[in-house]
């Protein structure tokens, strides 16, 4: 880490609120956890009095089942954003360029500002088109947030293969791609993949996630983990989640139903952008007789939080919602007059 950079990088704005008294549609996690989680919990907690098996063993077994790589290629993380830093440590020099999509997730600008790096912004639904040549690392995001977008398996694999053609390590974050049936790009050479069990499992506060490396980047990303960097609860429980197949499909076929319906409430009074993720954004500027702030405090009066998206680069009049529950996104629905 570039500690001239400390002084220079702020901390990103994000979704989620603690106050309980409201439903959070600012959040893009699942309302819903797999059954059995708490009794595994329980049970691992007891075991959390010694330290974890640095091995995960366990873990990466369950992990290379469900994206059906070889297990020796994942490597445990807490959570995608500590496998982020973990990439951009490795990759980023100070002076270097990183190629990034706008608008998408703050912190990937953020880990590469911390290691003295460079990012150079390309439009979310052209970086798939972009020349990855003479960047030291280039990020996407599939979906990307807040946009939602997920391009189709040929162009990721084409974008993968001119970054390997340029000698561009490729970090693609597929956090939300478990509400989608597509596929991973994982076990690609030059790719590293980081994967978010918190999202469509619904656990955002365990930090449970992975990366997915093959060749000198599984070497390299092995041996720059931390030790013991999963907590043992958290192995546990992840290693649980991923077993649930029946829980993912069920969540995949709600959120694709749900989203579909408030795109179509929600797009009788503003512009909605066409959404793969479990989440929709929403230019509020086609209404004349609301703003973002006023919308954001018509939800926050009925008892509901949605995030203010003018936080990510290029958006002015925009908001995420997440997609809930059916029950739950009729009241937002309702509050806001679609």
């Amino acid at each position: 880490m570039d500690r001239d950079a400390l002084t220079r990088t702020d901390r990103v704005p994000h979704g989620g609120t603690n106050d309980r008294s409201v439903v959070d549609f600012s959040a893009n996690t699942n309302p819903e956890s797999p059954a059995g989680v708490t009794p595994v919990y329980d049970a691992a907690r007891a075991a959390a009095r010694r330290y974890p098996s640095d091995g995960y063993a366990e873990f990466r077994t369950a992990a290379g089942e469900y994206l059906d790589c070889d297990s020796q290629q994942v490597v445990p993380t807490a959570g995608a954003l500590a496998g982020i830093r973990l990439v951009c440590a490795i990759a980023v020099d100070p002076g270097d360029r990183v190629l990034l999509p706008e608008p998408s997730f703050g912190e990937y600008a953020r880990e590469v500002r911390l290691q003295g790096g460079t990012p150079e912004f390309v439009p979310h639904d052209t970086i798939f088109e972009a020349d990855p040549t003479g960047y030291a690392l280039a990020i996407v995001c599939t979906p990307n947030n807040p946009t939602g977008e997920l391009p189709g398996r040929c162009e990721r694999e084409a974008f993968a293969a001119r970054c390997r053609s340029a000698d561009t390590p490729l970090l693609v974050d597929e956090a939300f791609l478990d509400f989608t049936d597509a596929s991973s790009l994982g076990s690609q050479s030059g790719v590293i993949v980081a994967r978010s069990l918190t999202k469509v499992f619904g656990l955002p506060g365990l930090r449970a996630g992975f990366l997915v490396a093959t060749d000198e980047w599984r070497e390299a990303l092995e041996t720059a983990r931390p030790a013991w960097g999963l907590a043992t609860p958290a192995a546990a429980v992840g290693a649980h989640c991923l077993e649930c197949t029946d829980f993912l499909d069920r969540t995949r076929e709600r959120v694709a139903s749900e989203r579909d319906r408030m795109a179509d409430r929600l797009g009788s009074r503003f512009t909605v952008h066409p959404s793969d993720a479990p989440f929709l954004l929403v230019d509020v500027s086609s209404a004349d007789d609301v703003g973002v702030d006023a919308l954001l405090e018509t939800a926050r009066e009925a008892g509901y939080a949605i995030r203010d998206a003018r936080t990510f680069r290029t958006l002015e009049s925009h908001v995420r919602i997440a997609v809930r529950r059916p029950a739950e996104n009729d009241g937002l629905l309702e509050a806001l007059d679609v």
